[in-house]
């Protein structure tokens, strides 16, 4: 420990320690989202229902795809490739709808072979039907499908940073020219996002896969940083992996896993490790977000049935200003249980970073970091059932250099009124995040490391965690469900934001030292509409209103900051 003065640590803090924004996630479709349910139909089923149910079950034992597990199209894809053709299937396809507590449910649907028991090849390279894209050839287990996502982001701010960006923004180095502030600015982003992916069988139970991709994206108009118009050009996933399985008789499943490279990795819902990759800066996007595949990621799973545990290694890709060389290393443990309970432990820790921490008088490096974490959610209704849930965790940060000891936790209760008008599911969470003690010479700031994901997720309110982020804050969500139709989404929530500690060095330099604990309210609506897997549409308004903390720091009452945003994405 090396002890400074603490007028140089509050220097330290302010131009070393820029409060980044993590934008939202915006694709409910794209790998940062649950799966709460799978269910298997057939389209073409025969006479003999015990057929039918055979057929069913088959597919499922080889199907490595379990509720509780992050949705990713191209995953699911896969191992619906894997699936088809140990289970001598004629076509296999997958479509996704909103699930009731945040989720999606997964359907597979199944075309059973001709009477002759074989399947012709499929796709635009086989057939050369240019309805077949984005399949690009799918025969003998072999496939090699294509990716072309785009997307378009509208987004504006009122009163952004509370009308104050000269205070709230001090000193951050993504500040280029002019970012938005006092009164309504907005801007546009978008990005296309195109790759390929493929699989093919070694043995009949050993497949090895792979994917590359390249994402452009690009932003004009006046946004939270800056009024420059950018574009940027980079790869995005560039990976390969083996997979392996085998089924006995008795439908017990073993599956082995191993992946190499850029590729996205979220650590079970995102509370500890969602974000890993940097968006925003030099790479345009800020809140399109369209970049997650770590720089580099190491991934060895085993899974027995519904019990699965990996060990990794995660290099998360940082923006070049804000590179701090980050390395995560862990071992993560899930189950799922009868009834609806899954189960999650999982152990970080950091072996090399340059990420410092900050007191009064000292100042500490992330290097060292250890993370104990538990976790568990009870959802015993099933897909357009009503019913209760319940989810929680928590975790315990350690460093082996320094006596530190900070911790994080949360809560949720809800029920599914499936049955009721719109199928509202009404929900509560509260979460707390530790903020040091001056009072102890124990370092006790919570790190969020890579946290994230979505509104719904780890980005806690739309506009305030722009402010303040997973560190030093206790928030109360009050949620609210609604789906008018299948295919529409409503989500209105309510956020009360406060501080757990005094000091906050460590966050926006502006409010390193806090006159009152009350960071503020906001109020938002999320309307999401998904009518197939190709198309999604999102966009929200949201109020938030700086609390007694915020009036202090800036010296006077500011005034309300309000956002909008609409997008729409398009995967082929």
């Amino acid at each position: 420990m090396r002890r400074l003065p603490a007028l140089i640590v509050a220097l330290a803090c302010l131009f070393g320690a820029p409060q980044l924004v993590v934008a939202q996630s915006p694709v409910a479709n794209d790998g940062n989202v649950r799966i709460e349910a799978v269910t298997i139909e057939i389209r073409n089923p025969s006479r003999d229902l015990r057929a039918n149910a055979r057929i069913q079950d088959v597919f499922r034992s080889k199907l490595s795809l379990f509720p509780g597990t992050a949705y990713s199209r191209t995953d699911v894809d896969l191992a619906v490739a894997v699936a088809r053709r140990s289970a001598d299937i004629g076509e296999a396809t997958h479509s996704i709808a909103f699930g009731q507590a945040g989720g999606v449910v997964v359907t597979v649907a199944l075309t059973l072979k001709d009477p002759d028991g074989r399947s012709a090849p499929r796709g635009l390279f086989a057939t050369g039907d240019p309805r077949s894209f984005p399949l690009l050839y799918d025969a003998n287990g072999a496939l090699v499908t294509a990716k072309l996502e785009t997307f378009a982001l509208h987004y504006g701010n009122g009163n952004a940073w509370y009308g104050r960006p000269d205070r709230l923004l001090a000193g951050n180095p993504l500040v280029v020219g002019t970012p938005a502030g006092r009164g309504y600015r907005h801007w546009a982003e978008g990005y296309v996002h195109t790759g390929l992916y493929g699989l093919i069988p070694l043995t009949d139970a050993l497949y090895a896969y792979g994917g590359a991709s390249v994402l452009a994206s690009g932003s004009v108009g006046r946004e939270l940083f800056t009024n420059e118009t950018r574009g940027y050009v980079g790869v995005e996933d560039a990976y390969v992996g083996l997979i392996a399985g085998y089924t006995d008789e008795a439908g017990n499943r073993l599956a082995a896993n191993a992946t190499f490279g850029r590729k996205r990795f979220m650590l079970g819902e995102g509370f500890l490790i969602a974000n890993t990759a940097m968006n925003g800066g030099s790479r345009a996007a800020l809140q399109a977000n369209p970049r997650w595949a770590a720089d580099n990621l190491a991934l060895v799973s085993l899974r027995y049935n519904n019990t699965r545990l990996e060990a990794f290694r995660v290099n998360p890709d940082e923006l070049p200003i804000l590179d701090s060389k980050t390395v995560i290393d862990g071992i993560n443990l899930e189950t799922r249980l009868d009834g609806g309970l899954s189960l999650g432990a999982s152990l970080l820790h950091v072996p090399r970073s340059n990420t410092n921490y900050f007191t009064p008088t000292a100042t500490f490096g992330r290097e060292g970091l250890q993370v104990f974490d538990g976790r568990f959610r009870w959802q015993p209704n099933g897909p357009g059932q009503a019913g209760p849930f319940v989810a929680g965790e928590a975790a315990l940060q350690r460093n082996a250099r320094f006596d530190m000891r900070a911790y994080a936790f949360t809560g949720e209760a809800g029920w599914s009124f499936a049955d009721a008008p719109w199928s509202p599911t009404a929900s509560y969470r509260y979460a707390q995040f530790s903020g040091d003690n001056p009072g102890t010479a124990r370092f006790e700031r919570w790190d969020p490391l890579l946290s994230g994901g979505n509104g719904e997720q780890w980005v806690q309110g739309i506009n305030d965690f722009k402010v303040v982020q997973n560190s030093n804050v206790v928030a109360h969500r009050f949620q609210l469900r609604m789906r008018p139709y299948p295919s529409i989404e409503l989500v209105p929530q309510f956020w009360v934001f406060r501080a757990e500690s005094l000091i906050n060095l460590g966050g926006n330099p502006a409010l390193s030292f806090l006159g009152s604990k009350d960071y503020g309210k906001e109020i938002n609506m999320t309307v999401k509409y998904m009518p197939s897997r190709s198309l999604y549409v999102q966009g929200h308004v949201a109020l938030t209103f700086p609390g007694d903390a915020v009036t202090r720091a800036l010296g006077t009452k500011p005034p309300p900051w309000t956002s909008t945003m609409l997008f729409v994405r398009y995967a082929f």
